[in-house]
């Protein structure tokens, strides 16, 4: 957990492009450079920042996967999102100040520290990086709004099939195959993040299989048939 000197600089991070504005000129990029000068590993299992934490820094992930959890009153953990490369984490704790979750990596990860007050100051710089802090703050405000879509009104099925697109898509940016998948989250995680029981996303998955829709061996998931997952979240669209 102790900080580590960055080896590899923003500038010539390959993850660059998803978490860093496009159009820094390489003068600001030294600048993010000297900003964001350490990482931390987080073993799998283990917890990058809890609920109620002061907040200091957002978090750059370079490898690995978390999930974001909150106790609920009766003490269960709810799952409110997952995490991967290249995508910002810790924002939760702008608002007052303190992290309102816990940020658990799902196996053994990398993120970048990017101390918020030096972000802030820097921002007010140079425009494309404010800019880009604000559309990853609207990025999860639109994320929330599909969360609560799903949980408001999709069936099982259709929140089991969304959640494996959206899964596939944002891994397919990062270079990952359309179609291949290791789920790094149990499917009790699946189910606590989709607000479904876990016999009822075993039996979406058990359903999904004998439909020829996807293919699972374990947590190693193939999708056959993506267009008949997407007619399953929207079934008005014709193919």
């Amino acid at each position: 957990m102790n900080p580590l000197a960055v080896k590899v600089a923003c500038s010539n991070c390959n993850l660059r492009e998803l978490c860093m504005p496009m159009q820094l000129d390489q003068q600001e990029l030294a600048r993010i450079d000297e900003v964001v000068a350490t990482r931390r590993s987080i073993k799998r299992g283990g917890t990058l920042f809890h609920n109620g934490e002061k907040f200091s820094s957002l978090y750059a992930i370079r490898t690995g996967f978390f999930k974001t959890t909150v106790a609920t009153a009766d003490g269960r953990e709810q799952v409110t999102g997952f995490q991967m490369a290249g995508e910002i984490i810790g924002l939760d704790g702008i608002v007052n100040d303190r992290h309102s979750c816990d940020a658990v990596a799902l196996e053994d990860a990398e993120v970048c520290v990017m101390p918020f007050d030096r972000l802030e100051e820097l921002s007010r710089e140079v425009n494309a990086l404010q800019h880009h802090v604000h559309k990853i703050m609207s990025r999860e405000i639109v994320r929330e709004h599909g969360v609560m879509l799903l949980l408001g009104s999709m069936r099982a099925e259709e929140r089991v099939a969304a959640f494996l697109l959206n899964l596939v898509k944002r891994l397919h940016a990062r270079g990952f195959s359309r179609s291949e998948l290791i789920l790094r989250m149990t499917r009790e995680e699946i189910g606590s993040y989709l607000g479904l029981k876990l016999e009822t996303v075993s039996r979406t998955f058990s359903k999904f299989v004998d439909e020829g829709i996807v293919e699972v061996k374990q947590r190693h998931l193939r999708i056959r048939d993506a267009d008949a997952l997407q007619r399953i979240v929207n079934p008005q669209v014709c193919h």
